[in-house]
């Protein structure tokens, strides 16, 4: 592990910068956000701290990605999909899941001052819907106080082994293991604790401010179900993205998705471009070689909040520059 002084010194010499203009010049990085909260704002309390950024640090991040990349936007990553126009060198696309209504919030316009696009991808089912997924739920319960951890594993039928943050996250991981009717009765008793009065999705017009803000809207599955897990795959992907066409300002069925958890396989790629995606976009936390066009399939790459600051909360560039800039370079499918 290097210490804080090397991180800083290799930073601020530009030495990670030359070899992040080296190495990565025909690449294409897809950054991956959730959501973006100013901390006053009342959902801060109960949101989930591993999937949201707090809005200033959206705006260190995104003057970061200025200083070391060249921002495009889905439409160019396409064009350079379908006609091999070339991406710019470091060549990067801001991406965000599921569809909070934070996005439009505090995303949209600092993005909009900084100049950068991005893309959403939003569960069709959420639009319009006040509450948060159930594990965010579970999180939010459990940081506002008013669920235990044992109390929810022996709902679930299993013991639990501490009342930290790491504790419920495994009971989460249980829960989601249940089936449909198993995880609504597990959950059943705590439906107050869950709720925290407040609105967590997209509505309908908070999405048609995103896309005419410049912010392209692709979808992220219909029910957020991980689609090995899924009951009906086509209803995930291809109805998924008539669902969310619906939504959007020329009812054009969008061209690109994300794998809700980040879960797939080789098969499951595939029926997603078989349904009419030309850009299938993963977790998997790889840099994409961009060469004479990208490819179809994508690695994105994601961080927490809490590995790009110091201990009282800034922002440490040099550490998102080591996170970034070494990632490994990989096609994830051939053609």
């Amino acid at each position: 592990m290097l210490s804080d002084l090397a991180k800083k010194w290799l930073y601020g010499s530009g030495l990670l910068g030359l070899y992040h203009r080296l190495r990565n010049r025909r690449t294409l990085t897809v950054i991956m956000f959730h959501r973006v909260l100013d901390a006053a704002d009342p959902r801060w309390r109960s949101c989930d701290p591993d999937y949201t950024l707090e809005a200033g640090l959206l705006e260190a991040c995104l003057a970061f990605f200025r200083r070391h990349y060249r921002i495009v936007s889905v439409e160019d990553v396409l064009a350079a999909r379908r006609s091999g126009t070339p991406l710019p060198p470091r060549a990067l696309l801001v991406t965000f899941d599921d569809g909070w209504s934070d996005n439009a919030d505090f995303a949209l316009p600092r993005l909009a001052r900084a100049g950068v696009p991005g893309l959403l991808f939003v569960v069709a089912d959420v639009v319009g819907r006040r509450l948060a997924f159930y594990q965010e739920r579970i999180v939010g319960g459990w940081r506002l106080g008013r669920l235990r951890v044992a109390d929810l594993a022996a709902a679930a039928g299993i013991t639990a082994d501490g009342e930290d943050i790491a504790s419920l996250r495994r009971v989460i991981a249980a829960i989601e293991r249940l089936d449909e009717t198993e995880r609504t009765q597990a959950l059943a008793p705590f439906a107050d604790a869950l709720d925290d009065g407040l609105r967590h999705m997209v509505t309908p017009e908070e999405l048609q401010a995103l896309e005419h803000g410049g912010i392209a809207i692709g979808t992220h599955g219909k029910t957020h179900t991980p689609m090995p897990h899924a009951a009906d795959l086509d209803a995930e992907l291809g109805g998924a993205r008539t669902a969310v066409a619906a939504y959007l300002a020329d009812g054009r069925p969008p061209a690109t998705m994300s794998f809700p958890h980040g879960r797939y396989d080789a098969a499951i790629a595939e029926r997603a471009r078989a349904a009419g995606f030309e850009l299938v976009f993963t977790s998997d936390p790889t840099i994409n070689p961009a060469g004479d066009r990208p490819g179809w399939l994508l690695g994105r790459l994601g961080f927490e909040q809490s590995g790009i600051v110091d201990r009282a909360g800034r922002f440490r560039p040099d550490k998102l520059a080591l996170h970034l800039f070494r990632r490994p370079i990989r096609a994830l499918a051939a053609g």
